[in-house]
């Protein structure tokens, strides 16, 4: 178990584990693909996301609050809109790490002092409940988000914390003081319930590792114990929708709500490792090996109904009704994460990789002031263009909205870009693994406090180089650790002894590094064909491309006027790269008009064939409204 000697300023910093996070103080993304998000994020997104917090009254919310003058009539925004302006901050809060931006830290601090005006003398900050007229404290845990809110309280008290650990903005004694009060009304002798929606078990084991305080640790092992055992209410949708029906320990798969299936399942594996839980942590690996396996789109994306937002049964995948939240992407992030950093396989990381590019990539817009809430791997109609002025409905798959009703999503992209190093690099005693490739600059020590200094070059994923320079180090061996994605057989290592193949899964270079060494790891970047299990019924006879981590799409936009549903992948025209451009050859079968909509198929071998490109499927709907397919009948 490796130990790290400092905390580093990363969202998750287990106190053992396999692998040592390391934080943005030790890693910064500096351009490429993730790069230019994050620079749009910073730019562009956190500044919009908070426009739209002011406009619709969210931030409003807690002023009013604190003047006591809140009324259930004047309160904008759900139930849940407190956890969004606490997602705000912690995405601020990363960037500043990030970028030591002063203009948004002003912005920050006066948002903290706002949100801290509304505090009740107890600790207990919501501006939903417990003022006149509104409904009393916790006396609607199924539906109320009141732990939840707390949840994103506590991760943006961590983010400054460990960004910034001498600010003197109140943020992390505003976080303790409510922390405080959910010990104490929740503990062992206070109400014996969980939140409907689970976010406060990570948020309360990653207060506990930030602060030193082991009861913010007890508290979420508590939670993570009573969940499953018919503590709330029963509703409409079932137990499984608030993953109240099976105890998280009998549990073998993912279910219900996917977000919030996931926030309680990383809860549940801090809760695991820092109590060396070995029974837990085993539970939830099989959960995560089944979730995979049965109930994952090809973007990685979870959640394939739109009614509960839940998980369906296995092998349920319909690609034109897949919802996809984008905050479920973002919850399997986090769940993934944790599991590698427990146990150290390079699986989790490629999970990691395909929901990072397929499912949170996509959401926003190139501009970063737009954003999908859903994901659909296939749009028949073509979306329509959502006003600028006026919050959009959540759930609408067309063309992305600059906001939502519920805008759950576009905050948590926001706080995954801006702290998006942190899940780049690693540590152990006995050197560092590269988990994520990005053009980085490294500088960290080992685990035994040898000082590592690494610059990592690439274009990652236009092409698989990626280059490691070892720009300082001291005169003893250790080992560099490169994952090498599932999807890339026969990728090679370059290293100053020569060059090797690079099996898939993980590849490790152990020698007495010089500065000026390089390491060089080549992916396979053609283009490839994946088919679906036999048993996913609403794709079968269809086929997705996939090129590196990208998972591309067809969309009528390079049609010429064709709908995707009148084209045929003919396979055995193959599939090319040209000038960077996948191209694919497709036969055109324009709709019959019949009276009845079944019958032998005619006319396809002498249809006519055209070459078409596919984009990367996070790119899709950036051109204006277009319908789009992953999932590519064959011919």
């Amino acid at each position: 178990m490796t130990t790290g000697t400092t905390t580093p300023a990363a969202p998750v910093a287990p106190s053992r584990g396999t692998l040592r996070p390391l934080g943005l103080d030790e890693v910064q993304i500096t351009g490429g693909f993730w790069g230019r998000r994050q620079t749009v994020n910073g730019a562009a997104s956190l500044a919009h996301i908070e426009h739209w917090m002011e406009r619709e009254g969210w931030i409003g919310n807690f002023d009013a609050a604190a003047a006591g003058s809140l009324s259930p009539l004047d309160r904008g925004g759900r139930e849940f809109s407190d956890s969004e302006v606490y997602k705000l901050l912690e995405a601020m809060a990363w960037e500043i790490g990030r970028t030591d931006d002063a203009e948004l830290d002003g912005r920050f601090r006066a948002l903290v002092r706002r949100v801290g005006a509304a505090q009740e003398p107890d600790g207990y900050l919501n501006t939903n409940f417990g003022r006149p007229g509104q409904r009393p404290r916790y006396s609607d845990l199924e539906w109320g988000h009141e732990l939840y809110c707390f949840g994103h309280l506590f991760q943006a008290a961590v983010a400054r914390a460990r960004t910034r650990p001498d600010a003197d903005d109140g943020l992390l004694a505003i976080a303790r003081r409510a922390a405080d009060h959910v010990v104490e009304t929740f503990g062992p002798d206070g109400i014996a319930s969980v939140c409907g929606h689970p976010e406060i078990e990570p948020a309360l084991a990653e207060l506990g590792r930030a602060t030193g305080d082991r009861r913010y640790v007890e508290a979420a092992a508590l939670f993570v114990e009573r969940r499953g055992t018919g503590t709330l209410a029963e509703i409409h949708l079932g137990q499984e929708y608030f993953q109240d029906d099976v105890p998280v320990r009998d549990a073998t798969v993912l279910r219900g709500h996917a977000v919030r299936a996931n926030y309680l399942a990383a809860g549940a594996v801090d809760v695991a490792v820092e109590t060396d839980d070995t029974d837990l942590l085993d539970a939830l690996t099989t959960q995560w090996e089944n979730t995979v396996a049965r109930r994952t789109y090809v973007t990685g994306g979870q959640g394939s109904q739109h009614e509960g937002e839940a998980f369906g049964h296995d092998f349920v995948l319909p690609a034109d009704r897949a919802y996809s939240e984008t905050c479920a992407g973002v919850g399997s992030v986090m769940f993934s994460w944790r599991l590698l950093l427990a146990q150290g396989l390079p699986r989790y990381a490629d999970l990691m990789e395909r929901t990072l590019f397929n499912v949170v990539a996509t959401s926003p817009s190139h501009e970063g002031t737009a954003f999908y809430y859903t994901n659909t791997l296939h749009q028949r109609v073509p979306g329509t263009v959502p006003p600028t002025d006026v919050a959009s409905p959540r759930a609408s798959s067309s063309l992305r909205a600059p906001w939502f009703a519920v805008s759950c999503c576009p905050p948590n992209v926001a706080r995954t870009l801006a702290g998006l190093a942190a899940y780049v690099a690693t540590t152990d005693d006995d050197g560092l693994q590269l988990h994520q490739y990005a053009p980085s600059t490294i500088r960290t020590t080992l685990g035994d406090g040898r000082r590592v200094e690494l610059d990592v070059e690439t274009d990652y994923p236009v092409d698989g180089l990626v280059r490691v320079t070892v720009v300082a180090t001291e005169d003893r061996p250790w080992t560099l650790t490169l994952r090498v994605p599932g999807w890339a057989d026969g990728a090679e290592l370059s290293t100053p002894d020569g060059v090797q193949p690079a099996p898939v899964g993980t590849v490790s270079v152990h020698r007495r590094f010089a500065a000026g060494d390089v390491v060089e790891l080549r992916l396979p970047m053609s283009p490839r064909v994946s088919r679906p299990d036999a048993r996913i019924d609403a794709v079968r006879g269809c086929v997705a491309v996939e090129r590196g981590p990208e998972v591309l799409a067809l969309e009528s936009v390079d049609l010429g006027g064709t709908d995707v549903s009148d084209v045929r992948l003919d396979l055995g025209a193959g599939v090319r790269e040209v000038d960077g451009r996948v191209l694919v050859t497709v036969a055109t079968v324009p709709p019959a008009d019949g009276p009845w909509p079944y019958g032998d198929p005619s006319g396809l071998p002498d249809a006519p064939r055209s070459e078409v490109p596919l984009i990367a499927y996070h790119d899709w709907a950036n051109r204006g409204p277009s319908t789009m397919r992953v999932w590519l009948p064959l011919a």
